[in-house]
């Protein structure tokens, strides 16, 4: 029914914007965290890293999970492990558990994130679900400007402990309301979670085979930010810069692996051409890539990312965009205080409450423009991406050199309406062009290729840059990513089309768990 799947969606928005509040809050709450446990400046870096890096990690897991079992159920348990961890983050007496707890808030925003993106594009398969996405991404911005208001509010009234156990808690009343949501129909799992986990093989050895160079990527990032922290300290962020870094490589090298081994299952004839060879589908149970094999639903996934041009387009762009848009919210602080003299109190008077109505009405607008489009052409919500980054990019640069308040301020919020217009869009591409039963996995992807190739990467290297050339030059770096991403969307809108087509085209020889048999051998050329 119409009126149930906007109570589901309002009620998964609700729950985005209690993440957000998790996730953020910290950050109104560094100086009394510092202070109250004797933290140096290199810790709280890293208290900030903790969600980022175990997030983007823990996203694609959790979207297979998703895949295969109750997205409900994953929307539950990443909602109580946040609520769970945020409010013991109050009962910490060292770093050490300060950085396990915020790494288990990243753990349960990576769980729900995926689960609930992909709950509400089946709530809005066709019509509207690009505005879903865009109410479900308003969050993003409601949420983190309600962490800085909350935090410093709450925080000078009762302390930062009692801040941090307040924003916790109405996650578990929304945990309740979460388990009773109907799941939407979709395609069955090909197999039970037990039996696709035993198919990866028996013990530890066998997963942690697959994910040898992410793990060596892991060790080699972490000596070398230690090593780093010692010869330059805190101030230059060469730390972070290197773990980012390695992790990035790491990753690269699992990815090239697990295409290889996907290539090979294709030549094998593990895998059927469904048309004219462009795109596979499983051709029996037990194939190692498309069935209950080693990798299973993942390499499936991995094999709708690289055979659809689209999502390649989709993954770069979301990446250049993450740099450019995340490192403007994390700078621009910085940015006022040393350009305008303004305290961080004062910014957040100024640019807090035009910034987050720009910010929620740049993500539902551009949700309505996408959808409205759609009417029209397969093209219509990659374009509302694309022209949201080329108008917003510009405004941004522009705002970048202005020195007079009176004009700074409403150039602000042009442009951060216009750079948030990309939220539900660039979602709803993705579910456009992949079929439902590896949704959740593909969002899981795209959201850690996005966070390690953007987010971690961002903010230290304008770290650095600033330190050179200074914050005023370093900041005109970023917008001009973003606006390289509007570029990328223009090359995604050429192929969505064709791609949407295939998807379907995917559903329709899988649906009943109908798999096309194996050619016989001697077409096998």
């Amino acid at each position: 029914m119409t009126w149930y799947r906007w109570y589901a969606l309002g009620l998964l928005s609700v729950l985005n914007i209690l993440n957000y509040v998790s996730r953020n809050i910290l950050f109104a709450l560094f100086e009394p965290i510092k202070r109250d446990l004797a933290l140096t400046d290199t810790q709280l870096g890293w208290l900030a890293s903790a969600y980022v890096l175990v997030f983007s990690i823990a996203v694609l897991p959790f979207g297979v999970v998703s895949d295969l079992r109750s997205r409900r159920a994953v929307v539950v348990g990443g909602v109580a492990l946040w609520s769970t961890a945020t409010v013991l983050s109050g009962l910490v007496e060292g770093f050490g558990q300060l950085f396990v707890c915020r790494a288990a808030v990243g753990i349960g925003g990576a769980a729900f994130l995926t689960a609930a993106t992909s709950l509400a594009a089946d709530y809005f398969p066709g019509k509207g679900r690009a505005l879903a996405m865009g109410v479900l991404a308003a969050g993003l911005a409601l949420g983190g400007g309600l962490a800085y208001w909350l935090g410093g509010h709450l925080e000078v009234i009762y302390g930062w402990r009692a801040a941090l156990m307040a924003v916790g808690l109405p996650g578990f009343a929304g945990a309740v309301l979460a388990a009773r949501l109907a799941e939407p129909v979709r395609p069955p799992a090909a197999m039970p979670l037990r039996e696709y986990l035993r198919s990866l093989g028996v013990g530890a050895s066998a997963v942690l085979s697959q994910c040898i160079p992410l793990a060596v990527g892991v060790a080699i990032g972490t000596v070398a930010a230690v090593v780093l922290d010692r010869v330059y300290g805190a101030t230059s962020k060469a730390d972070v810069a290197a773990l980012g870094a390695a992790v990035g490589i790491g990753l690269a090298l699992n990815i090239r692996s697990w295409v290889k081994q996907s290539r090979a299952a294709a030549r094998a004839g593990k895998l059927v051409p469904v048309q004219s060879g462009e795109s596979y589908v499983p051709a029996m149970l037990g194939t190692a890539a498309g069935g209950p094999g080693p990798l299973g639903d993942l390499m499936r996934a991995a094999q709708a990312v690289l055979r659809t041009p689209t999502l390649v387009y989709v993954f770069i762009a979301g990446a250049l965009v993450s740099f450019g848009l995340n490192g403007l919210l994390a700078w621009a602080p910085s940015l006022v205080a040393r350009v305008f003299g303004l305290t961080a109190g004062a910014f957040a008077d100024l640019l807090g409450v035009p910034g987050l109505a720009a910010g929620i009405l740049g993500s539902i607008a551009g949700g309505l423009l996408a959808d409205w489009m759609r009417r029209y052409t397969d093209r219509g919500r990659a374009l509302t991406v694309s022209i949201g980054l080329l108008i917003g990019g510009p405004l941004a640069l522009w705002l970048l050199g202005i020195r007079d308040l009176d004009v700074f301020v409403p150039v602000f919020c042009a442009a951060f309406f216009f750079l948030t217009w990309f939220n539900g869009p660039i979602t709803a591409v993705i579910f456009d062009v992949v079929p439902a039963r590896i949704s959740a996995t593909v969002v899981g992807a795209y959201l850690l290729f996005i966070h390690l190739a953007g987010d971690t990467i961002s903010f230290p290297l304008i770290g650095a840059l600033s330190d050179r050339f200074g914050i005023e030059r370093a900041v005109f770096l970023l917008p001009a990513v973003a606006v390289v991403g509007g570029i990328l969307m223009l090359a995604a809108a050429r192929t969505v089309g064709s791609d949407m087509r295939r998807a379907r085209a995917q559903e329709e020889a899988t649906s009943g768990r109908v798999l096309r048999p194996s050619p016989p051998s001697s077409s096998a050329a």
